[in-house]
């Protein structure tokens, strides 16, 4: 064999040693958002938008409102309601009201004077019986009159008793469940009321608006999308050769083009089924061509960094456990 081949081998195989890919510690993956929709309650005109896409809010803060008309009046009808229950249940626990009380009480004694002047007539009829000089008929009519004088009296007694007492025990039983049933409906009016307006059910961005003040919105439309921080994932790809290295709770880093430094995240979940590389996975070296829509709004947490659909290599180099 020629010394220059058996020269050149040595120097051939160092060569392709070295043109053999180093091994990758990285894989591809992209980040993923899942905003939290915010919807409409009840149906109505769209009157107020307090937020545009981009902005950041936090829980509790005011979104959009609806057209609130009808159900501000339903509120009004339903305080008047209970009000006229509250009134008939208090009534019916008081007895009747005291002017009632005195003309029942004048009542009584009137009775009282007719009885006492029927008492006068019946001894006078006893003597002039007696005498001869009236017929027994007519001492018959007083004692009638007088009887009846009595009962007046009687009766007159037992509805001045019977108007210092309360309602009957079920009249005030039913009054009682009339307040609470139109207490419920205040209530009910009320939480419908308040669902014309939304506010934040948490802290994030505003990712987008789908309707627009004075548009018609039906119930269980979404208005406004919000994605907090804590709702943004790295999904990531692992070949099954290095799958075994893997579990939840395990610390990763994440390498996005524009982060000064890298970040952590931790494993949430590993996939049981082995699927494609999905094909919006681009190389590196042809990640340059790809071009995103950017609307800057910069927060000190790290989450901030990372936008849904962004291309990340994930490092498991220098993953801690």
């Amino acid at each position: 064999m020629n010394p220059r081949i058996l020269f050149l081998v040595p120097l051939l195989v160092a060569s392709l040693a070295g043109c053999r890919p180093a091994v990758d510690d990285r894989f591809q993956g992209y980040v993923e958002g899942e905003p939290i929709l915010v919807a409409a309650q009840q149906s109505g005109q769209l009157t107020s938008l307090s937020v545009e896409r981009g902005d950041a809010v936090k829980t509790g803060e005011s979104l959009f409102s609806q057209d609130r008309a009808t159900e501000a009046a339903s509120v009004s009808q339903a305080r008047g309601q209970l009000a006229q229950s509250r009134a008939q249940l208090g009534n019916l626990a008081t007895g009747k009201r005291p002017p009632e009380i005195a003309v029942i009480e004048a009542q009584l004694r009137d009775a009282e004077a007719r009885r006492n002047l029927s008492a006068e007539q019946l001894d006078r009829q006893q003597a002039l019986v007696a005498k001869g000089f009236v017929s027994a008929e007519s001492l018959d009519a007083a004692r009638t009159q007088l009887a009846r004088d009595e009962a007046a009296i009687a009766q007159m007694k037992a509805e001045l008793a019977s108007a210092h007492l309360p309602g009957r025990k079920d009249e005030r039983a039913a009054a009682q469940a009339q307040v609470l049933a139109s207490e419920a409906a205040l209530a009910q009016s009320t939480i419908r009321l308040e669902q014309k307006s939304q506010h934040a059910p948490v802290s994030g961005q505003v990712q987008d608006i789908y309707y627009r003040t004075g548009e018609w919105v039906a119930p269980g439309q979404a208005v406004v999308s919000i994605l907090p921080p804590e709702n943004i994932k790295v999904r990531f790809f692992v070949p099954e050769a290095s799958l075994g290295g893997l579990r939840t709770g395990q610390t990763v880093e994440v390498h996005c083009d524009g982060c000064p430094t890298p970040l952590q995240a931790t494993i949430r979940f590993i996939s049981t089924t082995a699927e494609f590389t999905p094909p919006v996975l681009f190389s590196e070296k042809n990640r340059h061509r790809l071009v995103y829509l950017v609307e800057a709004w910069p927060q000190p947490k790290d989450a901030a960094q990372l936008h849904p659909g962004q291309p990340v290599d994930v490092s498991l180099q220098l993953a801690r456990q």
